[in-house]
Formats: structure tokens, sequence, C-alpha cells
């Protein structure tokens, strides 16, 4: 076995350790709100925050706007090469501030889903890593 495959496999190990240790902490410390309606009602209310994190950067804080436009593309281009000319529509860079509210949001939102994930004894890293197969294997067709 080769130095990059080992260093390889230890890092994506870490990675399962994390995983597990973070459903671990979600299924220890979801205590009021361990019923499944309260998970599913919480997942999508921690979504919507995440989703008011990024409004709020652009309507209170200003260190990002949305510039949105229908997206041009050359007609000589191939699939891939598409994403060369798509636009995020975002302009500037979000403050640390608007970060760090972000980042709380969307780890609120990751405790719920491994929390969901706890309720069903399904494995987060398993779950994860499953998605990451499927994405990698369908590549252009995973999001259509």
């Amino acid at each position: 076995m080769s130095s990059s495959t080992r260093d390889t496999r230890d890092v994506d190990h870490q990675l399962d350790n994390r995983y597990s240790t973070f459903q671990e902490a979600a299924s220890e410390y979801l205590i009021r709100h361990r019923s499944i309606i309260d998970v599913l009602s919480k997942i999508q209310e921690s979504s919507a925050r995440v989703n008011r994190s990024v409004v709020k950067a652009v309507t209170s804080c200003g260190c990002i706007s949305v510039n949105a436009s229908r997206q041009e593309l050359p007609s000589d281009i191939t699939y891939w090469e598409m994403k060369n000319y798509m636009s995020t529509h975002l302009d500037g860079e979000m403050c640390e501030q608007c970060k760090e509210v972000l980042e709380l949001e969307l780890g609120r939102t990751l405790f719920y889903l491994a929390a969901l994930c706890d309720l069903f004894s399904l494995k987060f890293d398993e779950v994860i890593e499953a998605e990451r197969k499927r994405v990698t294997a369908l590549g252009m067709f995973n999001l259509t």
C-alpha cells in the first residue's frame, strides 16, 4: 500500500470518527425535541434560518449583494465548460460576522440532520459517504 493511499485512508477514518462523534452528540443532547415531528420541524426551521442569514447579509449588513439575471451561455460549449460561464449572482464577500452567523445556522441544520439519522438508526457518516459516491458516479446527471 502506498503512502498516499494510507494517508487518504487515515483522513477518511478521522472524518468518519468526526461525523460519528457529531451524531453521538446530537443523540445525547437532543432531549426536548426528540420526537420525529420536532426533529422534522427543527430541520425545516434551521434551513429557513440558513436562508435568512444570507438574506440579512444582503439586506441588513450589505457585505454581499445579489445581481441576478438570465445566465448567458455560448452555444458552442460542452456541458463541462458550462461551469466557467455560470454566475453565482453574488457580488462582494461575506463579512466575518455574517459568515459566523451562516456557519452557526448551517451547524444547527447539520445537528438536526444527524439527529434524524439517529432516530432512524442511520449512520450520518455513511449517509454522507453514500451521497458522495452517488454524486461522483452520476456526475452531470446528479441533480437533474
